[in-house]
Parts: structure tokens; sequence; C-alpha cells
């Protein structure tokens, strides 16, 4: 299980590094490398439910302020986003931006079950020696 925490950390890292050139990149950079940071922190047995907690929220956050644009598109008949790097059509841009906050969120969403369940676990075990 530790490589998958390295590949997810690896991947966010990446796509951190893919936002430089964004018209926005200060919010992007922050929510995938917060993703990369739990990661690696799960990484080292560290998991860090307050982060993990935060970053869902912002993800889940972004998304709701984008469902309408990404209806949109689906109802529109789903153009391509994947033509060029360049977002030539406004929905090409809401588009990704809504992805990218459900694969955070999904990132998010899981670090934060496996450190609630570790918590849990630990706590389960503590009662259960009499700690």
């Amino acid at each position: 299980m530790k490589i998958v925490h390295l590949l997810v950390a690896i991947l966010f890292v990446l796509f951190a590094y893919w936002q430089i050139n964004d018209p926005d990149p200060i919010g992007w950079i922050v929510i995938y490398l917060g993703v990369s940071l739990v990661a690696i922190r799960a990484f080292s047995g560290r998991e860090s439910m307050t982060l993990a907690l935060a970053g869902s929220a912002a993800a889940f956050f972004g998304i709701v302020l984008l469902v309408p644009d990404f209806v949109s598109w689906l109802t529109g008949g789903m153009p391509t986003i994947t033509g060029s790097m360049q977002a030539e059509s406004p929905h090409i841009e809401l588009v990704r931006e809504f992805l990218g906050f459900f694969l955070a969120g999904i990132a998010y969403a899981l670090y934060f079950r496996k450190a609630v369940k570790k918590n849990t676990c630990f706590e389960s075990t503590e009662s259960r020696n009499g700690l």
C-alpha cells in the first residue's frame, strides 16, 4: 500500500506542476500539493485527518460551484475538452476544473476515511486494553 501513497503523491505533484502556466495557478497548486502532502504523510504512517478534511471540504465546495457548468457541458453533447492545452471555449476550462476538483476530492476523502479508520482502530485497541 505504501507504493500507492507514493504514486498518488507524485501524480498530484505533477498536477500541481502542470498548473504553473494556468491563468489561476495558486489555488490549484495548493489543492494538488495538499493531496501530495496528505499522501506523503500516509506513506510515513502519520495520517493527517485535519488536512484531508479541509481538502475534502475545499474540493466539495469547488465541485458544487461548477456543477451547473458541468451539467451544461453534459447536456450540450459533451464537446471535447482534450483538443489542446489552451481553453478555446469556456466549457473546456470549467469542465477541466470540475474534474480536477473531483479527482482531488476523491483523494482527500479516501485519505480522510483512512485517517478516521486508523484513529478509530487505535482508540478501540486502547479501550480494549484498559488504557
